[in-house]
């Protein structure tokens, strides 16, 4: 094997630095350079401890959402036409959904209370219903569901104990799959 050399044993000599212009880093000239250190002057005209105005407008304009209405304005208003319109995509065309405050209809269980309760109903093959009781007039509180077809249920279940915040989409995805599940929906 033929004996390899590198530069500096060939008499080649490296460039340096010094014989190029490179700006130095201790002068007091600014230069066009972004650096991670420069404050930003939008928020640099903001007295300290103020928050900026950008960032005041921008929290402001955050509309509120369709949960945060009174719990019987958003049954009506939101929950029930996107209910509808789910279980319709599903191929259930003749349903009736209603809202009322009643007491619960399950078998040996004899309610007193009266609570708010999401009612659903139709034909095919007899009679399906459905419910989805709020004990608490919260959507973010207790809920119940109980099921069946053409007599009182008799089994009231829990219904999304998990979920930390609940939302319209949570609402309705989670009536659809607990219908699904019963196979009343689609062709199970």
């Amino acid at each position: 094997m033929a004996d390899q050399t590198n530069q500096n044993q060939a008499g080649e000599v490296a460039p340096t630095t010094a014989d190029k212009q490179v700006p130095s880093t201790d002068s007091t000239e600014a230069t066009d350079l972004p650096t991670a250190n420069a404050p930003d002057p939008k928020t640099a005209a903001a007295a300290p401890g103020e928050k900026p105005a950008a960032a005041k407008a921008a929290k402001k304009e955050k509309a509120p959402s369709v949960e945060d209405k009174p719990f019987v304005e958003f049954i009506e208003q939101d929950y029930l036409p996107a209910l509808q319109k789910a279980i319709a995509q599903q191929g259930v065309q003749d349903l009736q959904v209603s809202f009322a405050k009643q007491k619960m209809p399950i078998t040996g269980f004899e309610s007193t209370e009266e609570c708010w309760q999401v009612i659903g109903s139709w034909s095919e093959i007899g009679l399906r219903q459905f419910n989805l009781y709020f004990p608490e007039e919260d959507i973010q509180g207790k809920k119940g569901f109980s099921c069946n077809e053409g007599k009182k249920p008799s089994t009231l279940e829990s219904f999304l104990i998990d979920e930390r915040k609940i939302t319209l989409d949570l609402l309705v995805f989670g009536l659809v799959q607990r219908l699904d599940g019963q196979k009343w929906l689609g062709r199970n």
